[in-house]
């Protein structure tokens, strides 16, 4: 069952105690509301969560002008393949190497033309993969995983995709048995020892991880930095990360590992208008947001690059009227 959260200026203010005068609100319909749809990953992913707060300091910032619709998805591949045939104000998250692996026709995409119409709109945080495994196993590195079960994450998800890359990159693609199975079951699996770990990939720290610690002591498994260098020249979304000691119980040590670069997208049958207006409010509630969630705070111009795609015209407008420098790859 697909989920969704349908989101108002009023839904906003119920849902998060907004106070303030209700006049800062729209009380009446003078202008048309625009209602978008938002296309993250599975409804208990870190992907899914930052969706959810863009999308309500979109509307936040809307002052009643939007009513996003964020729906669960099975992650960055679907939302592009299904990028071309959804509505014109739809916004998905996805990393550009999916989107270029898309326009290439590589699987597990099948040619289509309408993926040349994908547009960038805004970046959002990088995912930071996280090898996760119980303490108390035998299991100190990805190479040790060898004959072992483990859960890579869902179908299409940035996770499935980069462990299969490490997996490739460390000659282990083979000898790791990688399970199909429910991401929100995988946790539980893990803290029973039904299966020797699983990955997942957000900002850090990632809750599903913080309770798997609570639970249970975990290790975090990293890369040495050969294969981080591969991984990296070989993929221009991916890039090193260290995920600091301290992050989660009982990991006391700095973990290297990989992060995906990711971002908000639509495509050009997205007005120019709806464009612009979403860019903008965007930006504008980029405080907010960091209040919220710090990984934010590392959403800045400087980020814009990370898009690698394309900007929409409406959200190339605003930029240039902020004066934010827009390198030219993406213009």
């Amino acid at each position: 069952m697909t989920r969704r959260r349908v989101l108002t200026a009023a839904g906003w203010i119920a849902l998060f105690f907004v106070t303030g005068p209700l006049s800062a609100f729209r009380s009446e319909a003078a202008d048309a509301t625009t209602s978008i749809t938002v296309r993250a990953g599975k409804s208990d992913s870190a992907n899914y969560l930052l969706a959810r707060q863009f999308a309500e300091a979109l509307v936040l910032a809307g002052n009643g002008k939007f009513a996003l619709d964020v729906k669960e998805s099975q992650g960055s591949v679907r939302n592009v393949i299904d990028a071309p045939k959804d509505s014109a104000n739809t916004i998905f998250t996805a990393s550009r190497s999916v989107i270029q692996l898309a326009r290439h026709g590589a699987k597990p995409f099948a040619p289509n033309p309408g993926y040349a119409d994908i547009r960038s709109l805004f970046p959002i945080p990088f995912q930071t993969l996280h090898w996760v495994v119980r303490q108390d196993s035998n299991i100190t590195s990805i190479e040790a995983l060898a004959g072992h079960g483990f859960v890579p994450g869902s179908k299409g998800s940035v996770s499935e995709r980069v462990t299969g890359s490490a997996l490739q990159f460390l000659g282990l693609e083979r000898k790791v048995q990688l399970m199909d199975l429910d991401v929100a079951a995988a946790p539980g699996a893990v803290m029973s020892n039904k299966v020797s770990g699983l990955a997942v990939a957000g900002s850090y720290p990632i809750p599903v991880v913080t309770d798997i610690a609570k639970a249970t002591p975990i290790r975090l498994l990293g890369l040495d930095k050969a294969t981080i260098d591969k991984m990296v020249a070989a993929d221009d979304s991916i890039a090193p990360q260290i995920i600091p000691k301290g992050t989660y119980a009982g990991v006391d040590q700095d973990i290297a590992t990989v992060a995906v670069s990711a971002g908000a997208y639509t495509t050009r049958r997205m007005s120019n208008e709806t464009a612009y207006a979403i860019t903008k409010a965007f930006w504008t509630q980029i405080g907010a947001l960091v209040n919220r969630n710090a990984a934010w705070s590392a959403i800045t111009a400087s980020a814009l690059p990370t898009l690698g795609i394309k900007l929409h015209p409406g959200a190339l407008r605003y930029y240039e009227e902020a004066n934010m420098a827009v390198p030219e790859t993406i213009r």
